[in-house]
Formats: C-alpha cells, sequence, structure tokens
C-alpha cells in the first residue's frame, strides 16, 4: 500500500489528538500501518525545539522571526528523518500539524512576511505537501475554554489575546477556501464520534484504497 501523508489543523483546543487517535484505530482496523506524530516535538531535537517554542519565560521572549525559524528547523528535521522515510515504507502518517499551521500562526497570527513564510516552509519540506488536511474548525473562544478545562496550563501559544487567536482562525478559513482539493473541513464542534464519522467518510471518498 502507497505512503500516506494526512494533517490535521485547528486553533487550540480544537480536538486533534483525541481525533488523531481514533483515525488511527480506525485504520490499523483496516490493515494500515499507521504513525502518530507531530509538530513541533516530532522527533528527539523538536522534543527540544518543542520545549523552547511553547514553554513561556517571561524574562526570555522570542523574536517573531526567531519563533518561525524554530518550526522551520523543527520541520526540516522531521520530514528527513521521520515523514519521508515512513512514507517511503508505505505507511500512512497522521500529524499534528505541519505547513499551514505555520501560515495561519506565524502568518495570520503574527502578521509575518508571507513569501518569507512560504519559502522557509519549501526549503524545511522540500516540496512534501500532504495528501489530505483535516482542519478542525471551531469557534477560538470553544477551543480555549476546553483548553483552560485540561487543568494542565496553557502553554506560550495558547496565553495570546484572544485577537490573535482570531487571526489564526481566519488564516486557516483562507487557507481551506485557496485549497479545496487538500483541506477539509469538519465542524469540530459536533460530538467525538460525529467528528470522526466525518473524517471516515473524507477519507474513504479521497483514498482509493480505503474504497
Amino acid at each position: 500500500m502507497v505512503g500516506r501523508f494526512i494533517v490535521f489543523e485547528g486553533v487550540e483546543g480544537c480536538g486533534k489528538t483525541s481525533q488523531m487517535q481514533l483515525c488511527a484505530e480506525w485504520l490499523q482496523s483496516l490493515g494500515v500501518s499507521v504513525v502518530l506524530t507531530r509538530e513541533p516535538g516530532g522527533t528527539e531535537l523538536g522534543l527540544d525545539l518543542r520545549r523552547l517554542l511553547l514553554q513561556k519565560e517571561e524574562d526570555k521572549p522570542i523574536a517573531e522571526v526567531t519563533e518561525l525559524l524554530l518550526y522551520a528547523a523543527d520541520r526540516s528535521q522531521h520530514v528527513a528523518q521521520e515523514l519521508k522515510p515512513q512514507l517511503a515504507q508505505g505507511k500512512y502518517i497522521l500529524c499534528d500539524r505541519y505547513v499551514d499551521s505555520t501560515i495561519a500562526y506565524q502568518g495570520y497570527g503574527r502578521g509575518l512576511d508571507m513569501d518569507l513564510i512560504h519559502q522557509l516552509n519549501y526549503i524545511a519540506t522540500g516540496g512534501l505537501t500532504s495528501d489530505i488536511t483535516i482542519w478542525l474548525d471551531v469557534d477560538v473562544e470553544v477551543g480555549l475554554t476546553r483548553k483552560r478545562g485540561e487543568n494542565v496550563g496553557l502553554d506560550r501559544i495558547e496565553q495570546e489575546a484572544i485577537a490573535f487567536h482570531r487571526r489564526v482562525q481566519q488564516g486557516y478559513a483562507d487557507l481551506a477556501k485557496s485549497s479545496p482539493s487538500r483541506i477539509f473541513s469538519v465542524d469540530g464542534s459536533s460530538s467525538k464520534e460525529i467528528v470522526h464519522k466525518k473524517i471516515q467518510e473524507i477519507l474513504s471518498v479521497h483514498l482509493q484504497e480505503l474504497q
């Protein structure tokens, strides 16, 4: 079976982790070899970069371009060490965030130059794109309320002002409109079971080998 690259995207608290796990269990029941991974943090180096990017230290702010470059470094290592080799082995990769997150968060959220972002994304990925991206669309207030209810403390990105998260959400909406054959919107405010069923339907329709 050919390898497939499926990415899950969305604002904070959209339910990516739960849906990735449900999707993995479903695919495995079909005899598919599945790999779960994430950005940042999909490699040993990436775990160190994730800590630097998400741990908030008031006396050690991260400059916006530095943040962008750290995400690109994490992605470059991830693609080279994990994504391309696993795809070559015919694995189905379910990835929590990829290039669209950088466009939404650093482009729309931070307001950084889009040409720079696209250039860095291409350098980091070598042109590797997702076969399908599932965008779990939830209202930012709903998502953040979910995160606060987990009682694990909010990370540096989650603590950003609500206006930042609204810009990120707009970024995802624009991306979905511009790439309708790759990015599929799913209402993430529904129950886990309903959301999972919709994701099953999308993958079954658009990945021939699952039909």
